[in-house]
């Protein structure tokens, strides 16, 4: 489905967790029966917005992307330690939000933290690489509300053309980005750091670990979008919202009652 599309069906609710299913489970997280959708549509304080399958929030009236925790050279940094990680992940990382790119049109693209891994991240391959990635997308602005990891790592290359900034980072009156979840007062927030996951049961198959959204009421935390990052299972309470990602598309899952 087209953006375009997506935004005039909606498919999500208002606010950052303000409607959810609920229902029991054994601790892990359902899912309800939906049609295929790869974009919801939703409210995140004064801001239009769709997530999006690709990891990413799109906020259409102002043509930005948003991704979190991209962590260039990860890879990288294990292998100077002697550690035998997967290869190409720098590659596949750029690859994906060029996608984004292509696909949203987004004029800026602002990364919620941990652009780069660490300071050993800064070897070689992953700086070309990024640098021709970047090359290749030179009318765009980006913008990096710096995370924990961009403080061990440094400063970006000045010929990235990054901006950073501090957290909370206003982006409009009710919208603030941040990369560490937390309440900012009069504004929800957007962040990322803690690689949300969920968990969906399949009953005698086992279970499926996926990426996912949090919304919380004042907060919702973005999935890491890097090739290779680690990830955090994540509970939600009622109020709160999860939408898993599997296989290109949006899952809403259901969220436990409290116990009595």
């Amino acid at each position: 489905m087209s953006l375009g599309k997506a935004a005039a069906q909606g498919g999500g609710g208002k606010g950052g967790g303000t409607e959810n299913s609920s229902g029991a489970n054994d601790g892990h997280t359902g899912h309800t029966d939906q049609p295929r959708q790869d974009t919801i549509e939703l409210m995140l304080g004064d801001c239009r917005a769709l997530l999006l399958a690709e990891r990413a929030v799109w906020l259409p009236d102002v043509a930005t992307a948003l991704v979190a925790d991209v962590h260039i050279g990860k890879a990288a940094s294990f292998r100077r330690l002697g550690t035998p990680v997967p290869e190409a992940t720098t590659a596949g990382t750029l690859a994906r939000l060029s996608a984004l790119l292509r696909r949203t049109g987004a004029q800026r693209l602002i990364v919620l933290g941990d652009l780069l891994h660490s300071a050993a991240a800064r070897s070689p391959a992953p700086e070309a690489a990024f640098s021709a990635w970047r090359d290749a997308h030179r009318g765009l602005t980006l913008t990096l509300v710096a995370g924990n990891h961009d403080e061990r790592a440094g400063a970006p290359p000045a010929a990235w053309h990054v901006q950073v900034v501090r957290e909370p980072y206003p982006l409009s009156a009710g919208l603030s980005l941040v990369h560490h979840p937390q309440q900012v007062p009069g504004a929800h927030a957007l962040a990322g750091h803690v690689h949300p996951a969920t968990v969906l049961g399949v009953g005698r198959l086992g279970a499926l670990r996926l990426p996912c959204f949090h919304l919380g009421a004042h907060c919702t935390v973005l999935p890491a979008f890097g090739e290779f990052t680690g990830s955090h299972v994540v509970r939600a309470v009622p109020g709160e919202r999860i939408v898993a990602i599997a296989d290109g598309e949006l899952r809403e899952c259901l969220v436990a009652p409290a116990r009595r």
